[in-house]
């Protein structure tokens, strides 16, 4: 479970959005982090909080097939991301590092920028605190669950190994 305050962001958010390809050399995530949104938003890498949740709208994630832009999302602070629909590339990305991603139309929608939201991962249930609505999202299936709370694929792979 995760509460935090929104960034809300429109359709098609693509990749170059999220960390431009400028940046897709920088030394770490923390350094990616800091260029997060940047082109889209300027301050939005000075004013996220750790456990902030970001929301957009259809095909967020859209573009390349860059794992840079979750990795700049998560590194940001970032809790998670709540969208209308993902690009597909971008879903896997997100779920292989750990990070977790919720398709809500509904959600996406009617939450706005600035709002205080939470969620709770094991249900799907997305509050609005702000306005008092619940929306639901999709649960993760149990596998996936297990690869986010490992910290991503291969940390999920490598305690499966040695088990």
């Amino acid at each position: 479970m995760v509460t935090g305050t929104v960034f809300k962001y429109g359709d098609n958010v693509d990749t170059d959005v999220i960390i431009p390809a400028r940046y897709l050399n920088a030394p770490s995530p923390a350094e990616l982090a800091t260029h997060c949104m940047e082109d889209i938003d300027a301050t939005y890498a000075t004013r996220v909080q750790k456990g902030d949740i970001m929301v957009g709208g259809w095909n967020f994630g859209c573009g390349s097939s860059r794992e840079h832009a979750p990795i700049a999302i998560q590194a940001s602070g970032a809790a998670c991301v709540i969208a209308a629909s993902f690009a597909r590339i971008f879903y896997r990305n997100s779920i292989n590092i750990g990070f977790p991603i919720l398709e809500c139309p509904e959600a996406a929608e009617a939450i706005q920028n600035g709002d205080k939201v939470s969620v709770d991962f094991a249900t799907g249930v997305i509050t609005d605190e702000t306005t008092g609505k619940t929306f639901q999202a999709t649960a993760f299936p149990g596998f996936i669950n297990k690869i986010i709370e490992h910290g991503g694929l291969l940390p999920y792979l490598k305690a499966r190994q040695e088990a």
